[in-house]
């Protein structure tokens, strides 16, 4: 699967480098490519934003200099996401969506914002991770690269995502390993009887008890 990132601010993507992320980059399981919006800018000092018309706090992104960066990495067949706390939110159903996309173009967003003409130009679905705004649209994009390369194939088992937290609409159950016994807490003895069905009712029972106390709306779904 191929990410490109329309941000002003690359070098914040740094992490995806690391870890999960960065062993599928290498196994060239995923592409991540970093666009500077910057680099469009046809201003002397490198300018992309500008006051708002009507007035207020803050400054706008131009709708040129975004549009010049779409064009550049511009793909018939690409998703283009716009990160913004206006769109709906990142759930595990819309992570499984994206991640059957061969091509997606995020792009981040900063300072107030960007002019909405460009956006309803070249954005197909805007996306939040929250309730809450954050300074730019890199942070969430992050989030959204990082949860949708976990479900792009080889990235990581079958397992590892089908059991997880919110896969089957429920909390993923408590997970336990060496030692057998921490601080005076032992291992649920279930868990090292070697009965694998008296172990998968076990899990099951601790991820509905779990998701109760948590999360009770996802039981009402």
């Amino acid at each position: 699967m191929k990410f490109d990132v329309l941000t002003l601010f690359p070098e914040m993507f740094t992490p995806l480098q690391e870890s999960i992320i960065g062993r599928a980059i290498k196994n060239n399981q995923i592409e991540i490519n970093l666009i500077n919006i910057r680099d469009f800018s046809k201003s002397k000092h490198k300018k992309v934003d500008d006051t708002p018309y009507g007035g207020g706090a803050g400054m706008v992104m131009r709708p040129d200099v975004v549009y010049d960066a779409y064009e550049s990495v511009k793909d018939e067949n690409a998703k283009v996401i716009y990160m913004s706390p206006k769109g709906k939110t990142l759930n595990q159903e819309k992570v499984r969506q994206l991640s059957q996309e061969k091509h997606l173009i995020v792009l981040c967003g900063h300072y107030e914002g960007i002019d909405q003409r460009v956006l309803d130009e070249i954005v197909d679905e805007e996306i939040s991770i929250g309730d809450y705004v954050l300074t730019g649209g890199e942070l969430p994009a992050m989030v959204l690269i990082d949860t949708v390369s976990r479900y792009v194939e080889g990235v990581l088992s079958e397992d590892s995502t089908t059991e997880e937290s919110f896969s089957q609409g429920l909390l993923e159950y408590p997970q336990y390993t060496r030692p057998e016994e921490f601080r005076g807490k032992r291992v649920p003895e279930v868990l090292i009887s070697g009965h694998h069905q008296n172990i998968k009712k076990w899990r099951e029972e601790q991820a509905i008890e779990l998701t109760k106390k948590n999360r009770p709306d996802l039981l009402k779904k």
